[in-house]
C-alpha cells in the first residue's frame, strides 16, 4: 500500500509516495538524492544515519518515512548555508575529527541537536549526545574536542 507524504528536507518540501516498509533513509537516499546521510549497520547501533527530525535527532534506519509526513527533516547538507560551512563542519575539519568520514553526518547532526538545545554543554553532555554514533577509525577525543570549540565559536557567533 503506497501513500502520498510531504517532508520538509533542509528547507525543501518534498511531495512523495512512499510505501508504509519504506525507510526514512531510503527515501532521503534514494528518492530524494541525499546521500550524505549514510545506511550504516540498519540496526540503529552505529548512528551513522542520524538526521534531526523536527529537531530531535533521529536513528532514520529505524524510522517508516511515513511517520515523518508533514515534519521538517534537517540532513547534514542542511548544516552548510550559502556555501559556509556550519561551524560544527569547520571545527570537526579543524580538530582532525574526521577519519574516513563514513560516521561523521551522524556524529554532526548528533551534535547539532545538542547544540541547538544547550549551546554550551558539558563535558559529559557532549559525551552522553553522541554516545549513540560509532566510530571505528578513531578514539572520540578530537570528535569531543571539536564539538566543545564549535559549541565557543557558535556561542561567539550567535549561530544557531
Amino acid at each position: 500500500m503506497k501513500q502520498q507524504i510531504a517532508l520538509e528536507i533542509n528547507g525543501r518540501v518534498y511531495d512523495l509516495v512512499v510505501s508504509h516498509r519504506d525507510l526514512l533513509v531510503d527515501v532521503i537516499r534514494k528518492k530524494i538524492g541525499l546521500t550524505g546521510t549514510k545506511k550504516g549497520c540498519g540496526n540503529g547501533d552505529c548512528g551513522a544515519c542520524t538526521v534531526l527530525v523536527d529537531g530531535e535527532p533521529t536513528l532514520s534506519c529505524l524510522t517508516l518515512a511515513i511517520t515523518c509526513n508533514g515534519k521538517k527533516i534537517t540532513t547534514v547538507e542542511g548544516l552548510a548555508q550559502g556555501g559556509q560551512l556550519h561551524p560544527l563542519q569547520e571545527a570537526f575539519i579543524n580538530h582532525g575529527a574526521i577519519q574516513c568520514g563514513y560516521c561523521t553526518p551522524g556524529m554532526l547532526m548528533s551534535a547539532k541537536g545538542l547544540l541547538d538545545k544547550n549551546p554550551k554543554p558539558t563535558l559529559e553532555e557532549i559525551k552522553l549526545a553522541i554516545s549513540g554514533n560509532l566510530c571505528r577509525c578513531t578514539g572520540y577525543k578530537r570528535i569531543v574536542e571539536a564539538i566543545q570549540m564549535a559549541s565557543e565559536t557558535m556561542s561567539a557567533q550567535g549561530v544557531k
